[in-house]
């Protein structure tokens, strides 16, 4: 913000520029990401519209939570890595589950560690 500026001042100066802004009213916002959802509660949001663009200024008490992603393995892709690399069956079972069923990936890593 501009130093001094009191919030009134302020919206009218964006008003003249074409930009608005909307708070709204909300108990929660959830935004839900590949990997982890992020919950705002509490939060207070400013909606702001200028130029046809509509951008959401969101604060308030976060918290994160990580998702497990489960990956299936299937039998073919057990059987193609254990005889790319003569990996039991075990082995070729963790390896593809780390390397989230990649099997180029799971080869790699088998082959890896032998050498090792």
């Amino acid at each position: 913000m501009i130093p001094n500026m009191d919030p009134e001042s302020m919206r009218k100066i964006m008003a003249r520029m074409g930009i608005k802004t909307n708070e709204i009213d909300a108990n929660k916002v959830i935004i839900e990401c590949d990997d982890k959802t992020i919950i705002i509660e509490n939060p207070q949001i400013i909606q702001i519209n200028g130029q046809g663009l509509s951008s959401f200024q969101i604060s308030g008490d976060v918290e994160e939570i990580e998702k497990s992603v489960e990956v299936e393995v299937t039998d073919d892709d057990i059987k193609i890595v254990m005889e790319q690399t003569g990996a039991s069956e075990e082995e070729a079972r963790t390896a593809l589950k780390e390397a989230k069923g990649d099997i180029a990936e799971a080869i790699m890593k088998i082959k890896e560690q032998k050498q090792k």
